[in-house]
């Protein structure tokens, strides 16, 4: 087995393939082994030239433009190779390619520092929003809303619910390139109502916490919540640039509700969903991202939310009671730290558990949780998904307040003003639950 080529090439690149994708190129032998000796040969020259794999390439920044060169040529001259979207921030770019091009491109491109698989992301309010002390807050005689700043949900999409009008001011589709807002999941559409529904069809009471923010729907997922590290990359990528071009109206706050398991890359900054979000936190975009859906194991923070930089949310049971903590407890389901490298997480906690907010009808998932439906237009949902964007729409509410804060002092103020547990663990429950009131400086 071992005098196969790609094999070799494994054994001799292994600290430039991501381990996902080590595993993904092993495995194209498995086949062999059912196979007449033979017949191995020329099984294996099909599989390098037959099997597409899609991957991230990120170069060394001194010799990018090289490193893209070189690709480029490599892509070009092989059958099944394609090339979709440069990251020039992060020096990277995402391709279908071919092992045999793969070995080439291993075997003559110094340029290259590592490759990733281009693996699967996943999708992870009525007492909620008071539960969280975000209702009604009124800061120099002016009830804050979010009114002037904008948040972009990366999600599935948003469907256009009416305690959305007028809002969803941007729409941009990584998935099926449509430009109308839509959302054939449904994910997504409870996300934005999370944040910024204004509850104007249940008389205000399924309201989010910025009822008067703008909303960017950003789709990075398909009908059933899945996408890929190069869509989500390409739905942060967008938000920065974005800002670059809209001076006037920038995206203030990405909320991120999904996430995909933790990979140790030796260290944090290794991960390309963790380095695209830290650019656009050094942009000076707020990120709000999962903790994820895997406790209560330790080290479960999904990620980009193992980032040391962004805000990472867990849920909190609010067990439906709006002035006491005694019942409160961390959702079962939430995520624990520390990360896989050794940081604490999450960074605060906001309620996730029976969610109500806003239905996108005839969505996957409400097709597939009819009993979840609520009066109609509204439907109840669990997650650390639904805990991100209610954090989301309390930062709108702190940079309505003062638009100049950074997102360092964003996150220190969040920090700062929670409600507490005693002998808290800050890898369960962050800096504590959520308070807007607390956290708004007066």
């Amino acid at each position: 087995m071992f005098g196969y080529s790609m094999i070799q090439t494994v054994r001799n690149y292994a600290s430039k393939l991501d381990r996902p994708l080590r595993n993904e190129l092993v495995n194209l032998y498995k086949p062999l082994k059912f196979t007449p000796c033979f017949l191995h040969r020329v099984l294996e020259n099909r599989l390098k030239q037959k099997k597409k794999i899609s991957v991230i390439v990120q170069f060394h920044q001194e010799a990018y433009e090289s490193g893209c060169h070189q690709i480029e040529g490599i892509i070009n001259s092989h059958r099944k190779n394609k090339l979709y979207q440069y990251y020039s921030r992060i020096s990277c770019c995402s391709a279908d390619m071919t092992p045999d091009s793969l070995e080439i491109l291993l075997t003559n491109c110094k340029h290259v520092k590592k490759v990733y698989k281009n693996r699967e992301v996943h999708a992870l309010l009525d007492v909620a929003v008071e539960s969280a002390n975000a209702k009604q807050v009124v800061r120099n005689n002016t009830m804050l809303t979010g009114k002037g700043t904008k948040i972009a949900i990366l999600d599935t999409g948003i469907y256009p619910h009416q305690d959305l009008s007028g809002r969803i001011t941007d729409f941009v589709d990584f998935i099926n390139y449509r430009s109308e807002p839509y959302d054939d999941n449904g994910h997504g559409t409870h996300c934005a109502g999370d944040a910024a529904g204004d509850g104007s069809l249940s008389s205000e009471k399924y309201m989010g916490p910025a009822p008067a923010a703008s909303v960017a729907g950003v789709k990075v997922l398909n009908d059933t919540g899945a996408g890929s590290l190069d869509t989500i990359m390409q739905g942060v990528e967008w938000c920065i640039q974005y800002n670059e071009s809209n001076s006037d109206s920038p995206i203030d706050i990405i909320s991120m509700s999904l996430g995909t398991e933790p990979y140790d890359y030796g260290e944090e900054d290794q991960d390309p969903l963790v380095q695209i979000v830290e650019e656009a936190w050094s942009s000076g975009i707020i990120v709000c991202a999962a903790a994820g859906n895997s406790g209560p194991d330790p080290q479960s923070i999904s990620s980009p939310g193992l980032s040391d930089l962004v805000i990472t949310v867990g849920a909190l049971n609010d067990r439906d009671t709006r002035d006491t903590r005694s019942d409160d407890e961390v959702a079962s389901f939430s995520s624990r730290g520390p990360t896989i490298y050794g940081q604490e997480k999450p960074d605060i906690l906001a309620p996730g558990v029976d969610i109500i907010s806003l239905r996108s009808p005839n969505s996957y998932i409400d097709r597939l949780q009819k009993y979840n439906r609520v009066d109609g237009d509204y439907f109840v949902m669990s997650g650390t998904s639904m805990a991100t964007p209610i954090c989301a729409g309390i930062v709108s509410l702190i940079k309505e307040q003062n638009p100049q804060l950074t997102p360092d002092e964003i996150k220190e103020l969040l920090k700062n003003g929670t409600d507490l547990w005693e002998d808290r663990d800050h890898n369960i429950y962050g800096a504590g639950y959520i308070n807007a009131e607390n956290s708004i400086p007066k």
